[in-house]
């Protein structure tokens, strides 16, 4: 495919709002691609070179991007800056400052040449990216390379979700039931490119072959909640309870003396965890092996586990040794994968616990979550208070004979973090859809308020639920803005489905963490709204610590559990 036409199919995509629309657009993007190109394509659409685990970026500054503007176009860098300023978008600079002398160049190439961007490193390494790229926008049109543009700066966000990619994949290929299929193997390996590509070179067969593989992070497995102890043991009979660590879920892959951490959304973590890595090759004594846990901070002088708001500290590139130091973390380990060849995430959890015990020694960093077995809910209940007395979120209550769900959200596994007192006493993850500008003393911070929103997995769409203004301080605002600000969109980006118009529009991507009063019905927002009936809305919201990096969009709570929430207060307030 030449990337011209691949184009066409983004200009299409960003003009639309519509989520059957994009997916039309998508399915015959697809029956147009062969095998060689539809990974690059979908990557390509989704604004990236790789998956996000692999953690390849291009690593070019708006400055940088501006150099190789005006070297392909032959103007100063002032006045090409000048034309950004007043469009405020890098993609419409190129398309307004350069000429259509581009010789065509495929999909393959433009991607080719990307790929070698990233790869560029060390001593002269920047005019070396400089020059690329100048060659590269040199050899395209300007719609081309109004969309290059927007590609290496990090502002191409057509709004392509993952749902939305595999379902198209299915259509154009199989057919729409054949989603199932593609969702498995996805959830294994979490890189839509590697499905596509295993679809278009091996059909169904090869769907079907896929199988799990360290180094490629399986998509974690998800709680429902419910609200009291009793409402468990009638839902999953006798279960195994752990206790709920306020720290970073953590999937660890061991290749030999290889290992790999991963997030929850995938993110490679590997470097931010050394003394993680370290009991892992000491700990741990399968040469080969994919488990779970969950990373706490903690006191070592009285062994107390920090909350989260500490724990996040440990998230970052540089000053690791210091913070692993003032921070050391302890790993409570829950459950296993995968070990020595061997696939167990169809077993059921009680075995796969067992053998996790018989992997891991016990050390000083890495050890087994705290769990016991019982189908006593005055038992449970008692696990349950103990643990938040000690300041733990509370429990997780996990069916015996289930296996492991990647990527899904059912009631193998039961969350119970605080009981309901006629009021939402749990928390939400919201994803900002977009800000409101500030009014009286939070105008001089360009934002007072944000739109909040909860997924949709069945139209992969999110739903709003909330304006959000309480919990922020003034420093948080203002960083809060500038990381808004990076990711606003002209238009209500596709995926959102908003009553409301707030005054800048966000591509859906941070999650906030929020609490309320209570879940009331409301007609101002999408969430669970259906005809004239009116959706659902949070009372009296406010933020519980700052943007959560280590969850993604479709992490965030969803529509499902609004509705279940609020069923729980209503039965609450009749007893």
């Amino acid at each position: 495919m030449k990337f011209h036409d691949l184009v066409q199919y983004f200009e299409r995509l960003e003009k639309t709002t519509k989520r059957l629309e994009m997916f039309d657009i998508l399915a015959e993007m697809f029956r147009k691609a062969d095998a060689d190109e539809v990974d690059k394509i979908i990557y390509l659409s989704q604004g990236q070179l790789l998956p996000s685990f692999r953690g390849v970026e291009i690593g070019m500054s708006e400055k940088l991007l501006i150099r190789a503007l005006s070297g392909a176009a032959g103007r100063e860098v002032g006045k090409v800056a000048a034309v950004y300023k007043e469009s405020g978008d890098l993609g419409l600079t190129a398309y307004k400052l350069l000429a259509d002398r581009g010789t065509g160049p495929s999909v393959q190439t433009v991607y080719e040449g990307l790929f070698q961007l990233s790869r560029l490193t060390g001593e002269g390494s920047v005019d070396k990216k400089v020059a690329l790229l100048c060659e590269q926008l040199s050899d395209v049109s300007r719609e081309e390379a109004k969309y290059l543009s927007r590609f290496v700066a990090g502002r191409l966000r057509l709004g392509v979700g993952d749902a939305t990619v595999l379902e198209a994949l299915a259509l154009a290929k199989i057919n729409r039931e054949f989603r199932v299929e593609l969702e498995r193997a996805y959830n294994i390996c979490s890189d839509l490119g590697l499905v596509a590509r295993t679809l278009f070179r091996e059909g169904e067969e090869g769907i079907r072959g896929m199988a799990i593989r360290v180094g490629y992070p399986i998509r974690m497995a998800l709680c429902e909640r419910l609200s009291t102890a009793e409402e468990i043991v009638e839902k999953i009979g006798r279960c195994a309870v752990e206790v709920k660590y306020d720290g970073f879920r953590c999937q660890v892959h061991k290749d030999g003396d290889r290992i790999d951490i991963f997030s929850r959304n995938l993110e490679r973590t590997t470097p931010m965890f050394p003394e993680i890595v370290e009991a892992t090759r000491r700990q741990f004594k399968a040469q080969a092996a994919i488990f779970e846990g969950e990373a706490v901070a903690y006191n070592e002088a009285t062994g107390e586990l920090f909350p989260f708001q500490i724990t996040i500290q440990r998230k970052r590139k540089h000053g690791v040794e210091e913070m692993a130091r003032d921070f050391p973390l302890k790993f409570y380990a829950f459950d296993l994968l995968f070990a020595n060849g061997d696939d167990w995430t169809p077993r059921g959890y009680r075995e796969r616990r067992a053998e996790l015990g018989r992997l891991l020694k016990k050390d000083t960093v890495m050890e087994f979550s705290q769990a016991i077995e019982t189908e006593d809910p005055k038992e449970l209940q008692r696990f349950f208070t103990s643990a938040v007395e000690r300041g733990l979120e509370g429990m997780v209550a996990k069916r015996l004979d289930a296996p492991y769900s990647a990527g899904a959200r059912n009631f193998n596994w039961i969350k119970l973090k605080r009981s309901y007192k006629g009021e939402l006493s749990d928390t939400l993850d919201l994803v900002v859809a977009g800000y409101f500008a500030g009014k009286g003393h939070r105008a001089q911070f360009g934002i007072g308020t944000v739109l909040g929103a909860v997924y949709d997995p069945d139209s992969d769409t999110f739903k709003t639920v909330s304006k959000v203004g309480s919990g922020f301080t003034e420093e948080e605002l203002v960083r809060l803005k500038e990381m808004l600000d990076a990711v606003s969109v002209p238009h209500p980006p596709a995926r959102v489905e908003s009553l409301m118009i707030p005054d800048v529009w966000v591509d859906p991507k941070y999650v906030l963490t929020v609490t309320a009063d209570e879940i009331t019905r409301s007609p101002s927002h999408t969430a669970g709204k259906i005809g004239d009936e009116p959706g659902y809305a949070l009372r009296f919201p406010r933020t519980v610590g700052f943007i959560r990096p280590d969850k993604r969009p479709e992490d965030a709570t969803t529509v499902k559990e609004i509705i279940e929430l609020f069923e729980m207060q209503k039965r609450v307030k009749l007893k």
